[in-house]
């Protein structure tokens, strides 16, 4: 058998991400990892309902923003508060994108990378 685990994004600002992951999802530190010389941590989030975790990947030499492409690829929550998340990241101005016609949304985190917002049918 297989079974997804988890799904990395590297992030420049490891407490903003947090921050960011915590206020606009709800997911929050399961478990973390850190090198014994410090020139990495990973800090994996949950959901708390399912088994599927964000991996946050911070490395303590990188300056620069990661490069992601054109940004063709994306993580996505479905939500039975669809109202209350959309009202919630207008607040925090991370909406870069709707569809009224399919009924979605997308956000960005603090280092570009693009979440899909779905409602539960």
């Amino acid at each position: 058998m297989l079974k997804f685990a988890h799904f990395n994004f590297n992030v420049l600002d490891l407490e903003k991400s947090l921050a960011f992951y915590k206020e606009a999802l709800g997911i929050v530190p399961v478990r973390e990892k850190e090198a014994k010389d410090g020139s990495f941590k990973l800090v994996y989030l949950g959901d708390g309902e399912t088994d599927f975790q964000l991996e946050l990947t911070w490395l303590k030499d990188r300056t620069e923003p990661y490069n992601l492409g054109e940004c063709e690829f994306h993580l996505a929550f479905v939500t039975d508060e669809y109202e209350e998340l959309h009202k919630r990241h207008e607040k925090m101005g991370c909406i870069v994108f709707e569809n009224p016609s399919m009924g979605i949304y997308f956000i960005t985190d603090p280092d570009g990378y693009w979440i899909e917002i779905v409602p539960e049918k």
